[in-house]
């Protein structure tokens, strides 16, 4: 450790100093509206139903949003180049008040689910332009502090999302939790022309590579709609999706304006293997957070609420890891990236021993495994990615973090859905169909888990492969 990373060089108050502070509270906003909005809407949507019909499209709320927000997050460093990062995240902010005014004011399910969309634009740029805020504002030395913080937003919006959503519905309106989320985004516009005033005018940009956004756009939709094609065609949407994701990474080189850094395809180097690993990972740990909730309920006689906060320790876990590990240096953020993949393999082992028949204590342990596995990890993958990024890649590169998180919970969502699909949850919630899928969107992940693992080993294997771009 060198003088420059001394303790009070990385430290929380060197972190907050020299006018950062109010930066770090603007991305703090940033995150806690990207996050809050998604649990939230989950938590009112049988109120919406209720009011507005349409039950047979409650899941395009959910698909148009992620097609929104992953198409945002992809573009989100070539826009920042484009027109600012100032000018780019007020207006990401503003995006977010029309989404979420149409949603409010929408009479019928069609504007509402248009509003999820452009929620979801809004939302994939406002994290997409934190990315980016991060990697260019904040010294390395502080990134994994940050990511840590913003994992702990990330784990409050998760405790009190559904009690927030809750009280609202009660006290209220569905419609007010949007008109609430407005009045966020509006604050959170305004804050972003004053506190990233320093942050750079439009650099001018080479542009916005539309052809490979076309692309991902249509892998994405495919991947997100795939739970609605019956039996085992939606295995085959999801397959289609995936290669059309991975054509995305194949035209982008040699494209005029690309979309990712030199080389993301590339998994023998550190963005390479990086990407990999963050979307595989998180891909693998979707199925709990989905399914875990109406199994507890089905088969344990747990009321929503409940369910909900025992899938919660998930979130917790990743909290209090991220915040213990936060200060790691040398050698110690490879070992808690390895640590951390190894741990989410073994929470796919516990969780389907445990889910249906085991000791909650075990059920608990095991979501609490998989959320320590991403607090021990993310925020070393990513500084270590960001690392590795040249300045030119900085925007892009720093923004695809996101997209490719978003991109891996959508494809990790729609494999869990067929698996549980053809476990026999499409045909009713019953014990014989709750048992079968506690078992199959675990067992059906644990490769995308070992490929992620393989990949996070091969981030952090030694100098060599450290030092390529």
């Amino acid at each position: 450790m060198g003088a420059a990373d001394t303790p009070e060089r990385t430290g929380w108050a060197d972190l907050l100093a020299g006018g950062r502070l109010p930066q770090f509270a603007l991305i703090c906003l940033g995150v806690w509206l990207n996050a809050a909005d998604a649990l939230v809407t989950a938590t009112i949507m049988p109120s919406v139903g209720a009011d507005l019909g349409g039950y047979a499209y409650f899941s395009w709320a959910t698909a148009g949003f992620l097609v929104g927000a992953i198409l945002a997050g992809a573009s989100s460093g070539r826009l920042s180049e484009l027109f600012g990062l100032r000018a780019a995240t007020a207006l990401a902010g503003l995006v977010m008040v029309g989404g979420c005014v149409m949603s409010a004011l929408a009479p019928d399910v069609g504007l509402f689910l248009l509003g999820r969309l452009v929620q979801g634009l809004g939302s994939g740029w406002i994290s997409g332009f934190a990315m980016v805020a991060i990697a260019l504002l904040f010294p390395e030395r502080h990134l994994a502090r940050v990511f840590a913080a913003a994992t702990f937003i990330w784990g409050i919006a998760t405790v009190l999302g559904p009690l927030f959503g809750g009280i609202v519905v009660e006290q209220g309106h569905w419609r007010d939790v949007f008109w609430l989320f407005a009045a966020q985004s509006v604050v959170f516009a305004l804050a972003a022309l004053v506190l990233l005033a320093k942050a750079g005018g439009a650099g001018g940009g080479p542009g916005v590579p539309w052809a490979q956004l076309g692309v991902l756009a249509l892998g994405v939709s495919a991947i997100a709609v795939a739970d609605l094609v019956p039996g085992a065609w939606s295995a085959g949407m999801v397959l289609l999706g995936l290669l059309v994701l991975a054509l995305v990474v194949r035209i982008d080189p040699r494209a005029r304006v690309r979309l990712l850094p030199h080389r993301a395809g590339d998994l023998t180097t550190v963005v390479g293997s990086g990407y990999f690993a963050m979307f595989a990972m998180t891909a693998a740990s979707m199925g709990f957070a989905i399914y875990g909730p109406p199994i507890l309920q089905q088969l344990r006689g747990f009321s929503p609420l409940w369910a909900g906060y025992a899938i919660g320790a998930e979130s917790l876990a990743w909290t209090v890891a991220a915040m213990a590990v936060a200060g790691a240096t040398g050698l110690w953020d490879a070992r808690w990236i390895r640590f951390g993949a190894v741990l989410l393999v073994a929470s796919l082992v516990v969780l389907p021993l445990t889910l249906a028949d085991g000791h909650l204590a075990w059920v608990l342990a095991g979501g609490a495994m998989m959320g320590a596995a991403f607090g021990f990890s993310w925020a070393f993958m990513s500084r270590r990615v960001l690392a590795a990024l040249s300045d030119e890649d900085r925007a892009i590169g720093s923004s695809a973090i996101m997209a490719v998180r978003q991109t891996g919970a959508a494809a990790g969502a729609a494999i869990s859905g067929v698996a549980a699909n053809l476990a026999g949850f499409s045909g009713g919630l019953t014990d014989a169909s709750a048992r079968a899928t506690s078992v199959w969107v675990f067992v059906a992940v644990i490769p995308l888990a070992l490929a992620g693992a393989w990949a996070a080993f091969r981030l952090t294997g030694g100098a060599e492969t450290a030092s390529l771009p």
